[in-house]
């Protein structure tokens, strides 16, 4: 990986393309620390933690963007409302048949169904701010304080703190759209990387300052480098299932006749499967802060739902399998995939092109998926067993769920810095 970079170093082009991609992380970074007009940031800075340190969904705002909701910066909500809204408008083409011929379209589809995501994104970010607002001034989001959070809020403040994260989200999309287009790797997935990796040394410090500090130190990293390899391999992996083009005379030409292969990953749905069940798992405990938590099901969810019990480790693990399967069943159609090898003369060896072959894939997507959803419960639950084990109250920033976001971005910038490498190469060969 190390050569990979000093290589693209090398490169004037690579070299001015990764130049661009930090300075956008840096300026995101930047933002996070800038307040929303309106707050009082001493008392930000004195608040006990409140709903932040207790519930999972909040917890995760706040790793995506970088601390921001900790501190209610302009980026106080980071990529969340991105995030959702890409996953939103991806389930939806399940229920709106123009949604999906859209997707069919190729790249004039894919540009309309991106500029809904951007439009829902606004959207969901005037709803969530407008949550954040209001929990930070109720007290649920921070705890006691020794002053308001807010100390005025008149409509027209509270209309400029929504107009400014809102604006904040719009500019972090936009930045990432920067990096993708002018930078290297996917933005969006460059700013998570940068958020993520933010609120490790703070985790690592916390562990290291605590009772036993320096074994559990050794134990934690000792953890995450196995983890890390596991998922490395795993997330490399992949069934390649051959596929054989017969030739076709067009006029004089000939076509086709070629062979290749269709690669399936064990891990399909990537981490998606772990953002829907922490969310779903976490809704409770949100709901719970609003009322007696000292009594009826409030009490009942702040004693059995919080991450260190086994009831709330049981349906995590099991909410990961179920979506695991959901997700992949929506990104992967091998009814279309058939269509497609069928209508360009493509057919699997020893498998009749049609139906039987749609039905192939399926029993293959299934098998694969299974030992992929285990391995991504298991892969979930490690951190919190492990912390559980050495008695350690300070969690590393969401678990699992950070590693398989740090590998999987990982692979992928050092796969496409590669790429583009070799395509230099092959560009000077030629010359």
């Amino acid at each position: 990986m190390l050569s990979t970079f000093a290589k693209a170093f090398r490169t004037p082009d690579l070299r001015r393309k990764l130049l661009f991609t930090m300075m956008i992380m840096v300026l995101f970074r930047i933002g996070s620390f800038v307040p929303t007009p309106g707050i009082d940031y001493g008392a930000v800075r004195s608040a006990s933690g409140g709903a932040l340190a207790d519930n999972d969904l909040l917890g995760l705002v706040n790793l995506f963007s970088g601390g921001g909701l900790a501190q209610l910066s302009i980026f106080a909500l980071g990529i969340m409302p991105y995030i959702t809204a890409s996953i939103i408008i991806q389930l939806l083409r399940v229920v709106i048949p123009r949604f999906e011929a859209l997707h069919k379209e190729g790249q004039s589809g894919t540009t309309k169904l991106t500029q809904y995501t951007r439009y829902l994104t606004l959207a969901l970010a005037v709803l969530q701010s407008t949550t954040v607002i209001t929990t930070a001034r109720t007290g649920a989001l921070f705890g006691s304080t020794e002053s308001d959070i807010i100390p005025d809020a008149s409509f027209w403040i509270i209309g400029l703190m929504v107009l400014t994260m809102t604006a904040g989200t719009g500019v972090i999309m936009w930045m990432a759209e920067l990096i993708t287009e002018h930078g290297v790797g996917n933005g969006m997935s460059l700013l998570i990387f940068t958020s993520i990796v933010a609120g490790f040394p703070s985790s690592m410090w916390s562990i290291a300052g605590g009772r036993n500090g320096v074994v559990n130190l050794i134990v934690v990293l000792g953890v995450l480098i196995a983890v890390i390899g596991l998922i490395t391999f795993v997330e490399q992996s992949q069934r390649r299932i051959p596929v054989q083009y017969a030739k076709r005379m067009v006029g004089r030409r000939t076509y086709g006749g070629s062979s290749t292969y269709i690669p399936i990953k064990i891990n399909m749905a990537g981490v998606i499967p772990v953002i829907f069940a922490s969310s779903i798992l976490s809704l409770p405990s949100m709901l719970s802060q609003f009322g007696d938590r000292s009594g009826g099901w409030q009490a009942w969810v702040g004693l059995y739902m919080n991450s260190n019990t086994p009831l709330y480790l049981a349906l995590d693990a099991l909410l990961v399998i179920f979506f695991c399967f959901f997700y992949t069943s929506i990104t992967f159609n091998p009814d279309e995939v058939s269509d497609n090898m069928k209508k360009y003369g493509g057919f699997i060896p020893g498998i009749r092109a049609g139906r039987p072959t749609a039905e192939y894939l399926q029993y293959v997507i299934t098998r694969i998926t299974t030992p992929g959803s285990i391995y991504l419960a298991i892969v979930t639950l490690i951190p919190s067993i492990l912390f559980i084990a050495i008695n350690v109250t300070t969690n590393l920033p969401f678990g699992g769920t950070t590693l398989l976001i740090l590998v999987g971005v990982g692979l992928d910038t050092v796969k496409q810095i590669e790429s583009q490498l070799q395509q230099r190469h092959y560009e000077g060969f030629l010359r």
